[in-house]
């Protein structure tokens, strides 16, 4: 029992993902034909981008609670830019983003307001910005300019915010295992103050740390607009919560100073494959959830894994006083 704790502690999100799978394949028809697994790509590409720009937050010991309505306001920025072209829309919501988390980097570090406070109040701001811009309604995009194929077309026979998502994961993988940026990252989550004593740069990191989340949040703004053809000034409520349970379920310490991308991406493609159970389930008649218990569940899932982090750590602290 003792060898498979550091394998669990390690891969346990990936051992249930395969799990899930191999239920979801025995029990549902169809349920890894090539039309569920596109779509379940294709829409939960947003929630990985999210969960991404969350995981470099939370390993610096912080957290970012604007990103669902971040997500929300780029929705709208990319879908009135989208008539100039998809490169123009894109670039309006991740924009949207990139302002937002130089906003919050800039009170985080400079003012030393706390993560929670700085985005709380960042949240909001947004989602009136978004609501103002769009006029308390969705907003339309173009289908004239090619916008909507970033967010409905394949590539190689792949959904295309599939493989933007894949890449952002490369390169966040890199970023954080093989350059100084992603070692003063978890330094800052392991001790900060230390991290400040050996020289290292940790309110640069901080507010590049915050940058990339809302740049992120904004990415995921214009694949939701392009997907679904319009900007949602209301949508994002609860995106926050998936990113940081998708970031804990991967295994990283909500204390910071200890993560890895790879598991984050399994942590939040395994949030969206139960939920694909779920209307799975629906559709079988013997359960009937509504929308709205997705978030209730969500919220159970993530007391579970903090409730069992915290108790992982008290026993490991535990085990090395002896």
């Amino acid at each position: 029992m003792r060898k498979l704790t550091p394998l669990l502690r390690n891969y346990g999100v990936v051992i249930a993902f395969a799990i899930f799978l191999a239920f979801g394949f025995w029990r549902y028809d169809n349920f890894l034909g090539s039309y569920n697994i596109l779509s379940f790509l294709r829409y939960n590409s947003m929630f990985t981008l999210v969960a991404l720009g969350m995981a470099f937050v939370i390993f610096t010991g912080g957290i970012d609670l604007s990103v669902g309505t971040v997500a929300a306001l780029g929705s709208v920025c990319a879908a009135m830019a989208s008539p100039y072209g998809l490169v123009p829309g894109v670039a309006a919501g991740v924009g949207a983003g990139l302002v937002v988390g130089a906003i919050n980097g800039l009170i985080i570090t400079r003012l030393a307001i706390a993560p929670f406070i700085a985005t709380l109040a960042t949240m909001l701001a947004a989602s009136g910005t978004a609501l103002l811009l769009a006029g308390n309604q969705s907003v339309s995009v173009s289908y004239e300019s090619g916008f909507v194929s970033f967010g409905q077309d394949d590539l190689l026979w792949f959904p295309i915010p599939a493989w933007v998502a894949l890449g952002a994961y490369l390169a966040g993988s890199l970023l954080l295992n093989f350059t100084s940026f992603g070692r003063t990252t978890l330094a800052i989550g392991g001790n900060e103050d230390a991290t400040r004593l050996m020289g290292l740069e940790a309110d640069k990191v901080k507010f590049l740390v915050y940058l990339m989340s809302g740049g992120l949040a904004g990415l995921a703004g214009a694949i939701l607009a392009a997907q679904f053809g319009a900007g949602q000034p209301i949508e994002g409520v609860g995106w926050e919560l998936f990113a940081i349970a998708a970031v804990v379920v991967g295994g990283s310490l909500l204390t910071g100073g200890r993560g890895s991308v790879g598991t984050t991406l399994a942590g939040a493609l395994l949030l969206g494959l139960i939920f694909n159970m779920l209307n799975f389930e629906n559709g079988r008649g013997w359960i009937s959830l509504s929308a709205y218990w997705q978030s209730v569940i969500r919220g159970l899932i993530l007391l579970l894994v903090v409730i069992l982090q915290v108790k992982l750590v008290e026993r490991r602290t535990a085990s090395s006083k002896h």
